[in-house]
């Protein structure tokens, strides 16, 4: 597990640090990590719409963006789903 975590955030940091802060993922990058990095997990991950929604359900303080803990949301419910929990 400790590879699959290091891997996780190694990814976050690598797809925020695109336009500025390592530390949140904007929209266009949120859209760029969910559409490379789960494509098989996130149905239509190419349409503005559903990622739309998807930041809209995570961003919990409203600021369009995504911290490492508003990201992990999304993880833990394609983990839940896909582990059929």
């Amino acid at each position: 597990m400790e590879s699959a975590i290091n891997v996780l955030v190694s990814q976050f940091k690598t797809y925020a640090g695109k336009d500025g802060s390592a530390k949140t993922l904007s929209k266009e990058e949120f859209q760029s990590l969910v559409t490379s990095q789960l494509p098989n997990f996130i149905k239509n991950s190419s349409d503005p719409a559903t990622i739309d929604q998807l930041m809209s359900s995570l961003d919990a303080n409203n600021d369009g963006e995504l911290t490492f803990l508003e990201f992990w949301q999304l993880i833990g419910n394609v983990a839940n789903q896909h582990g059929g929990f």
